[in-house]
């Protein structure tokens, strides 16, 4: 009887951590987060908590670059998270929103696009982080941007990128932002 004890309690302690293990993943999981370009260019959703140290110590994000507008989930404070961190780590902070409801597409307007690659061709900023509330389609945008005019990639380089950052194939709307840009 006492064996079979020892064993019961060696699956609760085996299973405590894992339930552990699982947790401190998620902890340090940033939502969408893409390589576009090693030490130049990564994308996500919106970082939370331990995710900005893991930025700052793992990828030496130099320059935060948010697309989101302050309104966008204001209750869960992310705002002010962010603000404090990046003045608290000596990281760069560019506010550049790009409304969902006010483009077609959420595709940025030629201004946005010159801002950013402002921002990406700055030795300065590099590696930059560029972010939304998910990491997909506002962010892709402003990716495929820079790898065509300025990131060395090619058209059929930036389409693949896309779908990954995407995770789905990209829509009509998409291929015709992606085919201006590479003209």
């Amino acid at each position: 009887m006492k064996k079979n004890k020892n064993k019961f309690a060696g699956w609760i302690v085996l299973a405590l951590i894992i339930v552990a293990s699982v947790g401190v993943v998620r902890h340090f999981r940033i939502q969408n987060f893409n390589t576009i370009k090693p030490d130049v260019l990564y994308t996500s959703g919106q970082p939370r908590g331990m995710d900005y140290t893991r930025l700052l110590y793992k990828y030496h994000i130099a320059a935060v670059v948010n697309i989101r507008n302050t309104t966008e989930h204001k209750e869960d404070n992310w705002h002010n998270e962010e603000i404090t961190w990046v003045k608290n780590n000596g990281v760069k902070y560019i506010e550049m929103p790009i409304e969902k409801s006010s483009v077609a597409n959420d595709a940025p307007d030629a201004n946005v696009i010159e801002k950013f690659l402002a921002i990406m061709s700055e030795k300065n900023n590099l590696p930059v982080l560029v972010h939304d509330s998910r990491g997909k389609k506002r962010v892709a945008y402003l990716a495929a941007a820079w790898m065509l005019k300025s990131g060395g990639f090619t058209y059929e380089q930036t389409v693949k990128k896309i779908k990954k950052i995407n995770d789905r194939p990209l829509d009509e709307e998409e291929t015709n932002f992606l085919k201006s840009l590479a003209k």
